[in-house]
Order: structure tokens, then C-alpha cells, then sequence
């Protein structure tokens, strides 16, 4: 049987210009398998909480301590919540509070030859981790790009000498989600 594909659109929210992602991952996969694709398709490093919320629903890790309400991602498929054109959202860090508006644009038959989940496309590094959300990286943003901002060298210490914030590359990405076949 010809498995189901979803072409899923992310985008981090309150980020200029524009961070995003285009995958395509098999509608079987659980929220769970979800969280994954977007810290490797997103460049996170799965340091923090975080949560979906779908239809007003929120699912995640279950909370030992019972402090925050959510269903168990582990529980729940992909293609149980979502279809074409359905949005929701994926919130990661919630110190820094990343938000992502994810949107399903297509539900395709997959290729029996190809390995899901896949990197079609994207734009832009994604913010380092704990920077400070998105008012922190407009500031990280600012200080890379002038050398006499205050913040320049602490800013380049932090972020080191490898982060391009126009870098992105989608066969690199693929390659880190093929983990997850």
C-alpha cells in the first residue's frame, strides 16, 4: 500500500527575514517523530521543552510533575490530526518562546524509492540556540553586521565563526533527517 506524504511548510514566527523549511514526511510519523524532523529540518538542538497545538489541543512530552497539560505526542499519528491545509503550530524553548506556524500543502503518494522524511527547501539559518528568542536574534542579527555595534565581538564569540545567517542547505538537512527513516 502506497504510504501517504505530507508536504509540510515551517516557518519561525517573529523572525526577519524569513527562517523556513519545506519536508516532506510520512503521514504515519507521531507527533513525536514531528518534533524531531523540525529540530533537525529548523537546526535545533532538542535542548528544551517544547509543544504542538493543534485545533486548540496541545500535545508533548507528558509533564512528571503534572504542571503542564498536554496529550502525549507519542500517542498520536500525523495524519490522525492533520491534512491538506491544515495549520498549527509547534512551539520550542519555552524560555525564549520559538514559535513555528507549520502548514500542511499537500498530501502526495510517496515515492516507493525515495526516504522520508526529506528536505525539498528552506531559507536562512536558524537562530543558535538560547539567544534569546526572536528579539534576541534581531540584536544578534544587528551586532554580526556591524563591526562597531557594542555587541559585535560578544556576539561573535557567541555564535562563533562558522554561523552564516543566510546559509542554508537543503541536502544537508535531508541527510540529518534520514536518521529518523
Amino acid at each position: 500500500m502506497p504510504r501517504q506524504i505530507f508536504q509540510v511548510q515551517m516557518s519561525l514566527a517573529g523572525v526577519r527575514p524569513p527562517v523556513w523549511r519545506r519536508v516532506l514526511v510520512p503521514g504515519g510519523f507521531t507527533l513525536d517523530r514531528l518534533h524531531r524532523v523540525v529540530q533537525y529540518a529548523m537546526g535545533w538542538q532538542d535542548c528544551h521543552l517544547h509543544s504542538f497545538d493543534i485545533d486548540g489541543i496541545q500535545y508533548g512530552e507528558p509533564d512528571p510533575d503534572g504542571e503542564l497539560a498536554v496529550r502525549d505526542e507519542l500517542d498520536v499519528r500525523l495524519d490522525a490530526v492533520v491534512g491538506k491545509g491544515s495549520r498549527f503550530q509547534y512551539t520550542y524553548d519555552f524560555g525564549d518562546w520559538w514559535e513555528h506556524d507549520l502548514l500542511v500543502e499537500d498530501a502526495l503518494t510517496g515515492d516507493p524509492e525515495q526516504r522520508y522524511p526529506y528536505c525539498v527547501d528552506g531559507a536562512r539559518a536558524c537562530p543558535p540556540e538560547d539567544v534569546g528568542g526572536p528579539p534576541g536574534y534581531q540584536l544578534l542579527l544587528a551586532a554580526l553586521a556591524d563591526p562597531g555595534h557594542p555587541e559585535h565581538a560578544a556576539m561573535r564569540r557567541f555564535v562563533g565563526d562558522r554561523f552564516a545567517s543566510e546559509a542554508f542547505d537543503a541536502g544537508r538537512v535531508s541527510t540529518l533527517l534520514r536518521r529518523l527513516c
